[in-house]
């Protein structure tokens, strides 16, 4: 029997850890823990809902320092906007086609689960 040539350590590189080096998408916002509770929050909100942290953390049932934590990551990727010379200030659910995305998914998630 011959023996398979040794491979470089990048070849042998699980996919699994390669995909949580370099997050896109989905991952890129579930690599946070408390993301997804905050999404889930969000997209329970009545459409037009203005919000501080404050407010969006007693919805979502975490602390204010979590949402404060997670503020940038959510305006950066056009989930939430906030509201212009508010004070304190406030927040809303973004108009952007990846929250359009995300009221889908969960639409069909929630559908398939009936």
């Amino acid at each position: 029997m011959s023996e398979s040539p040794p491979k470089h350590p990048a070849v042998e590189k699980d996919t699994k850890e390669a995909r949580l080096e370099n997050p896109s998408g989905v991952l890129y916002l579930f690599q946070h823990e408390s993301v997804p509770i905050l999404l889930d929050a969000i997209l329970t909100l009545p459409p037009g809902r203005e919000f501080t942290k404050t407010e969006l953390a007693d919805h979502a049932g975490v602390t204010r320092q979590t949402v404060s934590k997670y503020t940038d990551l959510l305006l950066e990727t056009d989930i939430v906007e906030e509201i212009p010379n508010s004070s304190p200030r406030r927040y809303r659910v973004a108009k952007s086609n990846v929250v359009q995305e995300l009221f889908e998914l969960n639409s069909a998630l929630n559908a398939s689960g009936e």
